[in-house]
């Protein structure tokens, strides 16, 4: 893996489809390519953290326009060698999702960033500036789009530092929590098909909705809806999830 890849280098992209694959065949999947191509309409979309295509050519094959930035070049192999990713039309610039840009800048209707990747960036002023960079890419009347999960903090007792969020013969997922500066750690234990075992451990800053919604304020972006899911259920204090969409104001 280089500096580059950030932590989706070789290893991370050779099995991300394999591992991702229950999330495409199941009917939320359906749900959220439905959700992005409407929000997107006759406009372009723009995903941040495209990464294999997993959402992009799918929804490239509904018609949509979509252009993406990805930071590793490792996914984006794999993108390009999948069917349907080595449309030119897919276009994708290398580069940070906080600061890379990508033409039509100002001219997207949708830009959407999914499963959990805003937590990537590590700082909130890295966050900040995705929202900046999302807002920068949108069209007036546009909409910015964030899935990601809610943290897990009260299903900790007082005192400790770790949820475990999946646990399985072939993986144990543990979350590690430091409340006082909203870092936290994925820890990854996997029993690989030949037999080993391997441990893989990945950074991140978890973000509630409501600091969410600041953000998206300092970007002079607006709420317009959030949801518990993809199927557009009501988001309440027991969801473990949100998709929210933010607007930029349409032109005067």
């Amino acid at each position: 893996m280089t500096e580059d890849d950030g932590h989706f280098g070789e290893r991370i992209a050779a099995g991300y489809d394999a591992d991702t694959a229950e999330m495409v065949e199941s009917p939320e999947f359906a749900d959220q390519l439905d959700l992005l191509a409407e929000l997107a309409g006759d406009g372009q979309a723009l995903e941040l953290a495209i990464g294999t295509g997993r959402v992009a050519v799918p929804l490239a094959g509904r018609g949509v326009r979509v252009s993406g930035i990805e930071l590793s070049r490792a996914m984006l192999e794999k993108l390009r060698a999948k069917p349907g990713g080595g449309d030119p039309s897919i276009a994708v610039a290398i580069g940070d999702m906080r600061t890379t840009r990508i033409d039509p800048v100002g001219g997207f209707t949708l830009v959407y960033l999914v499963f959990n990747t805003i937590g990537n960036v590590t700082s909130q002023q890295g966050q900040v500036d995705v929202f900046r960079n999302a807002a920068a890419h949108l069209a007036p009347g546009g909409r910015f789009l964030i899935e990601t999960g809610v943290p897990s903090l009260r299903r900790m007792p007082p005192g400790d530092r770790f949820v475990v969020f999946d646990r399985s013969d072939e993986h144990v997922g543990v979350d590690e929590y430091d409340p006082a500066t909203q870092r936290a750690w994925s820890h990854h234990v996997t029993r690989e098909p030949d037999g080993t075992t391997s441990w893989s451990s990945l950074p991140f800053r978890y973000v509630w909705p409501s600091e969410l919604d600041l953000m998206a304020m300092l970007a002079g972006l607006e709420l317009e809806d959030r949801w518990a899911g993809w199927d557009r259920s009501p988001f309440t204090s027991d969801s473990g999830s949100h998709v929210s969409v933010w607007q930029k104001p349409p032109a005067a």
